[in-house]
Order: structure tokens, then sequence, then C-alpha cells
């Protein structure tokens, strides 16, 4: 916000980019300057990475703050979440090639 006005931002992406991608499954690691946030779609028996996000701590807290705001609107409009049960094997990258 700027002198209580809030401030516009002009984002541009291309149509492929809009349509966005469906993930299942996502993996998170970390050093200590970056989180890499692995969005997969898993379709047994193998699997697809479908974005890669790499961000600092700081936004990722940013990040969390604003999915657990947008949930608790989500799930008060809609109705409690259940977390989805976690898989059943270990998924993990195999070098294609």
């Amino acid at each position: 916000m700027t002198n209580g006005q809030p401030r516009q931002l002009n984002i541009k992406a291309d149509d492929q980019t809009l349509k966005g991608v469906y993930a299942n499954s996502m993996m998170v690691a970390h050093s200590a300057e970056e989180f890499v946030l692995d969005f997969v779609n898993v379709l047994p028996p193998q699997a697809q990475l479908v974005s890669r996000v790499i961000t600092s701590p700081g936004h990722l807290k940013r990040l969390i703050a604003a999915l657990t705001e947008n949930l608790k609107k989500y799930e008060a409009a809609h109705g409690q979440v259940e977390a989805a049960s976690e898989p059943d094997r270990e998924i993990g990258f195999r070098p294609t090639g």
C-alpha cells in the first residue's frame, strides 16, 4: 500500500500459463537460502513434475500465511476440508533420457 492506497501490479502471462496445471502432490526441499516446491501430477505407475517454484524462506512464510488465511475463508463459506491421505509409498524422481 502507498499512502493508504493499494498498489496496482500489472501481471503478464501467456495463454498456456493462464490455463494452469493440475498437481495432486507436492514435494518440498530446502537449503539455508531457498525453498523448492515441486508440484507433481501422480498417476501410478508414474508421475510428472508439472511446476517448480523456488522462493526465499521469508516469501515462503508469507505464502503459508496467505494460504492459511484463504483456507479459513474457504472453510467458512463451504465447510471443513479434510486433508488428503498421504501416498502409501515414497515418491521420488528418476532421471529420464
